[in-house]
């Protein structure tokens, strides 16, 4: 699951952690942030998501929504999940035994039900063994929801980004219509807080700020000025490291 970069600077190789709640952007930033310096670019998102696809083509949820856990438990030497550069984006995209899924794990079913994969404490076990291998080597930018907590907590920076509930619903909302899929506000807005919920209060690696993290709300932030305000920060932590 490794994709190799060089960085373009000559700083040394830092771990950036980027945490925070559903739909404010991490992705977005973090791939650009990547892209801007040399840094492998890790969403982790991407690998639940793609657990939880899994999980749907295979029937593992209970008609109240609840997962099958003893039997995601068995099939879960089956679900292997590489991130691929992809060529044309500049970014990964996630396969899902050898198949793009890229475009199929953003849509709203696999977002219903993500985040009680996610909360599976085996399921985290095997997404934290991976991810912590990705970034032995550092100059990595990984996003996520337990990143600077759980799977890298001595990561030289970390950013916990957040956004008002309705500013992220419609983001996901637009991102969606511009994909050409259906979308509904208040059902992408109740998603929204549900998964604020959930990712909050699961018992293993729930999503909170790390003492140490940097906070940005950027609700009325630009993607241009989120990305200057980064690369500040990225500049003021690499240079402490030489």
């Amino acid at each position: 699951m490794k994709l190799s970069k060089e960085n373009k600077d000559f700083t040394a190789p830092i771990i950036i952690a980027i945490d925070g709640f559903s739909s404010c952007g991490k992705s977005t930033m973090a791939k650009d942030l990547a892209r801007e310096i040399g840094y492998v670019y890790v969403d982790t998102g991407a690998m639940y998501r793609a657990v939880t696809l899994y999980a749907l083509r295979h029937k593992l949820f209970n008609e109240d929504g609840s997962v099958k856990t003893d039997e995601l438990k068995k099939e879960m030497a089956n679900v292997h999940i590489t991130l691929k550069l992809n060529e044309k984006t500049g970014r990964p995209d996630a396969y899902l035994n050898g198949e793009n899924v890229e475009g199929e794990i953003r849509g709203m079913e696999v977002s219903s039900h993500v985040s009680q994969i996610a909360a599976i404490p085996f399921v985290r076990t095997a997404m934290v063994a991976q991810q912590q291998e990705m970034g032995k080597h550092k100059g990595i930018v990984m996003d996520g929801r337990d990143i600077g907590t759980t799977v890298f907590p001595n990561a030289e920076l970390k950013i916990f980004v957040s956004a008002s509930p309705e500013v992220r619903a419609q983001r996901r909302y637009d991102e969606l219509k511009g994909k050409g899929q259906k979308a509904d506000y208040n059902e992408i807005l109740n998603n929204v807080k549900e998964r604020d919920y959930i990712d909050s209060h699961r018992e293993v690696s729930p999503l909170r700020k790390a003492d140490d993290a940097i906070e940005l709300d950027n609700s009325n932030m630009t993607i241009a000025e989120q990305k200057t305000w980064l690369i500040e920060h990225f500049k003021e932590i690499a240079n402490k490291q030489l």
